[in-house]
């Protein structure tokens, strides 16, 4: 494994979550949390340092999955890969919030379809970063 490539893709994908997160929740879903209010934990925002962390694990972990089936295959085996991982964490946990808390359906047909983005946009992101390097030894010879 490439240890150096492995940091960089968790900090990437870290990244991505972040910056995607902030769009899909604040930007798209902002208005319907809102609306929701009653549902959610009266001092969630000063619990999200939970969630930060969490992705911030995730995203290495996810990264190390990544290598340790990496078949070389281009864009094509990150976006493979981020659909795998979408359904199963954003899939089944969206599905898995529906059966547990009042959540309108549309709400999460919404998480499932912007978390399965979100995963296949880090596993292309996974994939430009762990390309196989050109050997250079031949430039030497």
């Amino acid at each position: 494994m490439n240890i150096i490539r492995f940091i960089i893709g968790g900090i990437v994908i870290f990244i991505v979550f972040l910056a995607l997160d902030f769009l899909i929740h604040s930007m798209l879903l902002g208005e319907v949390y809102a609306s929701m209010a009653g549902i959610w934990r009266p001092d969630m925002m000063s619990k999200m340092w939970i969630m930060y962390a969490g992705s911030f694990i995730f995203s290495f972990l996810m990264m190390y999955v990544f290598i340790k089936g990496y078949e070389g295959r281009g864009i094509m085996e990150g976006v493979r890969f981020g659909i795998i991982i979408g359904i199963m964490t954003s899939g089944i946990g969206a599905f898995y919030q529906y059966a547990t808390y009042p959540l309108p359906f549309s709400l999460v047909l919404q998480w499932f379809f912007y978390g399965l983005a979100e995963f296949i946009i880090a596993g292309i992101c996974a994939s430009l970063i762990y390309q196989p390097v050109e050997d250079l030894s031949d430039d030497y010879s």
